[in-house]
């Protein structure tokens, strides 16, 4: 049973305490940072405003959001998508349902890229918010970049960041690689790899279904790029993927029976690279 949001004004430290006890209830281990977001976020003010002035009173009209937002969050929806964004990289990205919430564990690939990718034609597949993309842009500018995914509605935040966070990329709709006729001097992809019988969070019940699982054990839509990669890889091009690491050994096995090596893997992150000779 969800629990009931306050109904009185309150100073804001008093609601900070009643809003973390009821999120500790419903087991969100980050309840007191959660609760500082989300009136931070409502007051559009700091973490440490609110602090300095937490005997300030929350206005009634703040007060009706503030609990709107909270109540939200006690039935599990992620902290960004109640606010709307979600740093990356050191920026802020928007997000909505319409696109999976990018993940600190991410950022590798932006590692990854710096240390193998200077130059060249480089897309994103799967790109989502754009975090991935727009991020290797942003880094690496003598990149061109094409963001691409199936979702009409990921393309549109996708274009979004992009402007907001004014970087030149190009965004198109295609199902993994099947639009794009450019020889790639690098692909990344951060593709759905979780598998239905996986424990999952409450949390990502609210995410896109089609953003988070794949089936044969989360790994069909990464064997179906892999089938695609050597039509479009130029040869000793870098191709970074994200999977759980339960999933790794198969997709290296896989990728070399089609002309990839491995390079590394790092964290959650595959790197492999074309070689030479046709798969």
């Amino acid at each position: 049973m969800k629990e009931k949001s306050i109904a009185t004004p309150a100073p804001i430290r008093v609601w900070l305490r009643d809003s973390a006890e009821q999120l500790a209830r419903v087991g969100i281990p980050s309840a007191l940072l959660d609760a500082e977001i989300i009136l931070a976020h409502t007051l559009r003010k700091s973490r440490t405003w609110l602090h300095a002035h937490d005997d300030e009173l929350v206005s009634p009209r703040h007060l009706d959001i503030a609990n709107a937002r909270l109540a939200l969050r006690l039935d599990r929806v992620p902290i960004a998508y109640i606010i709307g964004h979600k740093e990356f990289y050191g920026r802020l990205f928007k997000v909505t349902p319409s696109v999976l919430i990018p993940r600190p564990e991410s950022e590798e690939i932006i590692t990854l890229i710096k240390k193998y990718v200077t130059h060249g034609t480089l897309v994103d597949v799967g790109t989502g918010s754009g975090c991935l993309g727009i991020t290797a842009k942003l880094e690496i500018p003598a990149l061109r970049v094409i963001l691409i995914d199936t979702s009409r509605f990921a393309l549109t935040v996708a274009r979004e960041n992009a402007v907001n966070l004014h970087a030149d990329v190009m965004a198109q709709r295609s199902d993994l690689l099947s639009e794009i006729d450019t020889p790639l001097d690098a692909i990344i992809a951060n593709l759905p790899y979780v598998d239905r019988s996986w424990d999952v969070s409450p949390e990502t019940s609210h995410e896109p279904n089609d953003a988070l699982y794949a089936d044969d054990n989360g790994l069909h839509l990464i064997f179906k790029l892999l089938d695609q990669v050597p039509t479009r890889l130029l040869p000793s091009g870098t191709l970074l993927l994200e999977a759980d690491d339960r999933q790794h050994a198969a997709i290296i096995d896989y990728a070399q029976k089609r002309g990839l090596e491995q390079l590394e893997t790092s964290g959650l992150i595959v790197a492999l690279k074309k070689t030479e000779r046709n798969p």
